[in-house]
């Protein structure tokens, strides 16, 4: 089968919530048959890989509700309606590790689960960091530690990191680096 796309023929919302919607639309596909699709509807995030002057990289540890168990990522958050990935970048890295990097670099975009969820992650790169103090949402705990890049890197292939956009945003800059 050459064309590849779905058309929307119907759509309704099952939940509206603070930080996602879920919605099940009515699609036809290119056989002519009628399919449905759950779409768990996100407004997007950021990720920062912040690298130290000494190519250490701050991650942070917090406890992942979903999972029951502490994760190691780099510092990351949803993006606030209208808000530029960007700024929603430097706002995170700030906000969660109390740095500012002079050089804020694009590092491309991932779709973390794109058979049924539309968020969108933008990746950056952080360098030239200086340090003020953290200002951590009220429901925010974690973590931050520095690790060495090429350790991360080792952690990453050893399966002892399991965060998505941290393995891609390390194995990125382990190439670039």
């Amino acid at each position: 089968m050459s064309e590849l796309w779905e058309k929307k023929t119907g759509s309704r919302t099952i939940y509206e919530g603070r930080i996602l919607d879920l919605i099940c639309d009515d699609v036809r596909l290119p056989n002519g048959e009628d399919a449905k699709r759950e779409v768990v509807v996100h407004s997007g995030g950021v990720a920062v890989l912040a690298l130290t002057d000494q190519n250490e990289v701050l991650v942070v540890e917090q406890y992942r509700y979903p999972f029951s168990e502490v994760l190691l990522e780099i510092p990351a958050g949803k993006r606030n309606p209208d808000e530029e990935p960007r700024e929603c970048g430097i706002r995170e890295l700030k906000e969660e590790t109390g740095a500012v990097a002079s050089s804020f670099t694009p590092f491309g975009v991932i779709y973390p689960t794109p058979a049924y969820v539309s968020e969108k992650i933008h990746l950056f790169l952080a360098r030239g960091l200086t340090f003020t103090e953290q200002s951590l949402d009220p429901d925010e705990f974690l973590e931050v530690k520095r690790i060495p890049l090429h350790t991360l890197g080792e952690m990453v292939m050893a399966g002892q990191v399991p965060d998505a956009k941290t393995q891609i945003a390390v194995l990125k800059a382990l190439k670039q680096f």
